[in-house]
């Protein structure tokens, strides 16, 4: 670790607020959360798991993927699981479940359906994959200042192959081109650009906003167990790591907004966000998704 890295396990708190409302307030102003498995995300994950390793299976084992298939047959077969996890009912109705299980307000809570993140051993030597190692905020993708990004991993991570935050960025602006994402022109443009990287082209020729500055200051690396949850603002500066391992990385990821907070001004506050257009557009209520 760099002189800067402190303890990911014991960065992130684990005891749940009393209320989700406090839980909120607390991302909002900066605090990450851990909690362990619930019997909601440990369902999303083994529908997830069941899913990619019957779409891997003449591959072998789903995380040697990139030993045993050509880029082509990968990405072919990668798109068509996050259009899966995106777009069924079956997955939308877990996301639900598990925002539900959290005591979210159901009628109250916009979501943005889940993506599978997929990320190869080496894929930081790839140029076609160079957006997925962009230090970003979630916020600079049109999304509101009130948005919790929610993330499970579907096998353990250790601080080898998953990402790290940059905590002392929370509240000061750092350089960026987040001015050049327009919701808008993003769907007009691929709306499978909706749903995440899914072809090799993508990575290539898409514009996706990033972090200009090699950040300063403490890094919070994340280390996760299988079905846990971390929860944190789309106001978090984060940045994905290289992938030093032998082992192909699969998670998931949604993200929420609670709509009257969101009216209300109760949120992060933007300190570098120029996006355009709202990404709220295409989330779904997670009333209608259990109904």
């Amino acid at each position: 670790m760099k002189s800067t890295d402190i303890d990911g396990r014991s960065s992130f708190v684990r005891e749940r607020p009393t209320t989700p409302s406090e839980l909120r307030q607390r991302l909002y102003h900066g605090e990450l959360f851990m909690f362990a498995p619930t019997d909601a995300s440990l369902r999303l994950v083994d529908a997830a798991q069941a899913s990619i390793d019957t779409a891997f299976a003449e591959a072998g084992c789903a995380r040697s993927v990139h030993r045993n298939m050509s880029s082509d047959a990968f990405f072919e077969t990668a798109g068509k699981l996050r259009r899966q996890f995106y777009k069924t009912p079956e997955f939308h109705l877990l996301v639900a479940e598990l925002i539900a299980c959290m005591d979210f307000e159901v009628q109250q809570t916009g979501f943005d359906p889940a993506r599978l993140r997929i990320v190869l051993p080496g894929g930081h030597e790839n140029p076609a994959a160079a957006a997925m190692y962009y230090g970003h905020r979630d916020t600079w993708y049109a999304n509101p200042q009130a948005m919790l990004t929610w993330w499970i991993p579907l096998h353990d991570v250790s601080v080898s192959d998953s990402f790290c935050f940059f905590p002392d960025y929370f509240d000061q602006a750092v350089q960026n081109d987040s001015e050049i994402f327009n919701f808008d022109d993003w769907v007009e443009e691929d709306e499978k650009k909706l749903i995440g990287w899914q072809d090799k082209t993508t990575g290539l020729t898409a514009q996706y906003p990033q972090l200009l500055e090699e950040p300063r200051g403490t890094r919070v690396p994340v280390e996760c167990r299988r079905g846990e949850l971390l929860l944190f603002s789309g106001q978090h500066l984060h940045r994905t790591s290289k992938q030093e391992t032998d082992f192909t990385r699969f998670s998931l990821d949604f993200r929420t907004v609670d709509v009257p907070d969101q009216e209300q001004g109760r949120e992060a506050r933007n300190v570098d966000n120029r996006s355009t257009g709202s990404w709220m557009k295409k989330f779904l209520t997670v009333a209608d998704a259990l109904s």
